[in-house]
């Protein structure tokens, strides 16, 4: 079944679509898609991101079935869930992603988990409800340099993401994972400046991408980054420790994430 048959049968949202990812006919085509729990509306209006803003629906209590459904008809051996924020819900959705990944355990008990979480508010008990299902992967975007916050994800805080990410690295039984958009304006003492925050709080694996803004209203790109730029920031990043890095001007979040997962565990072994 295509993959856009299978999510609108089953009403489900992806990151792929709201989001407007560039790579999305490319994975779609392959048979793979991110889904986005939690509906299509999101608590906060960061300056990059195209998904809607505004009041949400309540959690959809069917939805878990549903995405563990699509994603044994699609076939998926790598699973990634992401959401939007809900700042609006007392532990900002961390329950029904246990109920999410409660559902593909026992649905799909040989497939491999990764989620794409938001900040919680920082709230650990939030991410320890996450952390405590054993996802394979937890992933939680730092998206920029320091400096850049307050005007990129100003909701948001830098200090607060590094926090959630070394909390989880402290848990010990899942690789950590965070990602950066380049070309907002920051400089490259910058990015490798926060590459070692990243690596200091215990993140394995990585990800850079260029900025693209996703329409005249959003915050501007202020670069384009060449892809050996790209290229260098990898080996930056490799030399320092991280142990999978995905850096091109098309790399996002989810981009090629079965394989650098795939090839993290096969070192391990």
């Amino acid at each position: 079944m295509k993959v856009s048959q299978c999510l609108r049968e089953l009403s489900l949202h992806t990151v792929c679509e709201e989001a407007r990812c560039p790579n999305r006919t490319s994975c779609w085509n392959a048979g793979t898609a991110t889904f986005l729990i939690l509906g299509s509306v999101c608590t906060r209006n960061c300056a990059f991101c195209a998904i809607q803003h505004g009041r949400p629906a309540p959690p959809d209590d069917d939805e878990p079935g549903r995405v563990a459904a699509a994603a044994a008809q699609m076939g998926l051996r790598h699973v990634i869930i992401t959401s939007v924020t809900r700042d609006d819900l007392d532990d900002g959705g961390a329950s029904h992603y246990v109920k999410v990944l409660k559902e593909l355990a026992w649905r799909l008990p040989d497939v491999t988990v990764e989620v794409l979480v938001p900040d919680f508010r920082g709230e650990t008990n939030a991410v320890d409800m996450v952390l405590e299902q054993s996802p394979d992967v937890f992933n939680h975007n730092l998206e920029t340099v320091e400096r850049l916050q307050s005007q990129v994800r100003p909701a948001a805080s830098y200090e607060r993401s590094l926090r959630v990410l070394a909390h989880a690295a402290r848990s010990g039984n899942t690789f950590v994972k965070s990602g950066l958009m380049l070309g907002l304006g920051e400089s490259e003492e910058e990015v490798y400046s926060t590459l070692r925050d990243l690596r200091s709080v215990g993140c394995d694996l990585l990800t850079l991408g260029q900025y693209l803004a996703p329409s005249r209203t959003h915050f501007p790109v202020k670069a384009f980054v060449t892809p050996e730029r790209f290229d260098a920031y990898a080996r930056f990043a490799y030399k320092i420790g991280f142990r999978g890095v995905v850096s091109a001007p098309l790399a996002r979040s989810s981009y090629r994430a079965a394989d650098l997962f795939q090839s993290l565990q096969a070192r391990c072994r």
